[in-house]
């Protein structure tokens, strides 16, 4: 376990301060900004900026980290789960779902009996094994669903709790710029970006000492890695800190015709911190961040009532998260 996954103890009912969400969500747009830009961009004095963001990110409040692109790797199969299990057990085989290196997301959903799950598999023999061998074997899985994610909407990567302007987190989030070529990854790539997951804040010195290169060529890898949008750097933060407290998956069936332009229409949405195209009877997977069942509700009659061509929709609470962003939750390390 890396130094930084040390246990936290985070505060009940603490919710960041205005100074603290800002620089969060500077910070959720560009990982790796330099303390000087994240002032500038706030208007703020570099100093205040490293006091005020300094013992968020020593104590995990803040988790700078970073993810493979399912959709420019060939080989990997991004997939979402819905299990049901016995309630007495949930929390076992989410954990243990959790431990599982391709899981990116893992959710308790509201009835206490369902988890959700978001994989990135290694191919079509690990998404066999899984389907035909592991879940199988879990004690007290009931059933499960299993849908492939056709598309990944990259607005929703663009998210900031709506603490910045659309226009200024757009020029600080490298994954809405249009990609450069994918190019040929090359041995040194894989070791760098788990480098990343584990700290993407890691200066290049740190990442040059620890995969025996020179800061120079980090650099140049990371950069060709981040353009032509291989890797997403993300920064992982309770949602509760930031007053959200109505997180939810909608599941949305919509018109074959209409998915596109729904999906993009979506995760443009501030709420919105993620829209995918999945295989199934619901075939556009949203997960939102409201900040109280009445913003949820809000969203559901105003934004996605006024969608022409909505067939079916089902809303799950999240009760509980124990992995976000590949990164296993406070209370679960």
């Amino acid at each position: 376990m890396c130094a930084r996954n040390h246990a936290i103890l985070l505060d009940v009912g603490r919710v960041l301060d205005e100074t603290e969400r800002r620089i969060a969500a500077v910070l959720m747009a560009s990982p790796r900004a330099s303390w000087r830009t994240v002032a500038s961009v706030l208007g703020l004095s570099e100093r205040t900026v490293v006091r005020r963001a300094a013992p968020l990110l020593h104590d995990g409040t803040l988790r700078p980290t970073a993810i493979r692109n399912p959709a420019r790797f060939p080989r990997m199969i991004p997939m979402a789960l819905r299990i049901r299990c016995r309630p007495s057990r949930i929390k076992a085989i989410a954990a243990g779902l959790a431990r599982r290196p391709d899981t990116v997301w893992v959710d308790i959903l509201g009835g206490g009996d369902e988890i959700s799950s978001i994989l990135f598999l290694d191919g079509p023999r690990a998404r066999t094994s899984l389907l035909l061998r592991d879940l199988p074997a879990t004690a007290d899985v009931r059933s499960w669903d299993a849908y492939d994610l056709m598309k990944v909407f990259p607005a929703g990567f663009a998210w900031s709790a709506g603490l910045l302007p659309t226009g200024l987190f757009g020029s600080l989030a490298p994954i809405l710029r249009e990609p450069r070529d994918a190019p040929e990854i090359q041995p040194l790539d894989d070791a760098l970006i788990d480098q990343l997951a584990a700290n993407a804040r890691a200066s290049y010195g740190d990442l040059a000492a620890r995969l025996a290169t020179s800061a120079s060529t980090v650099r140049r890898r990371l950069d060709v890695l981040v353009s032509a949008h291989m890797v997403r750097l993300a920064c992982e933060v309770d949602l509760g800190l930031l007053g959200i407290h109505a997180d939810a998956l909608l599941w949305i069936a919509t018109g074959p015709g209409r998915l596109e332009a729904t999906g993009h229409q979506l995760s443009r949405h501030p709420q919105v911190r993620f829209a995918a195209a999945t295989t199934g009877a619901a075939n556009l997977l949203v997960a939102l961040a409201a900040e109280d069942l009445g913003g949820l509700y809000v969203f559901l009659t105003e934004t996605v009532g006024s969608i022409d061509d909505v067939r079916g929709l089902e809303v799950t609470r999240i009760l509980s998260s124990v992995k976000r962003t590949g990164l296993m939750r406070p209370s679960e390390i």
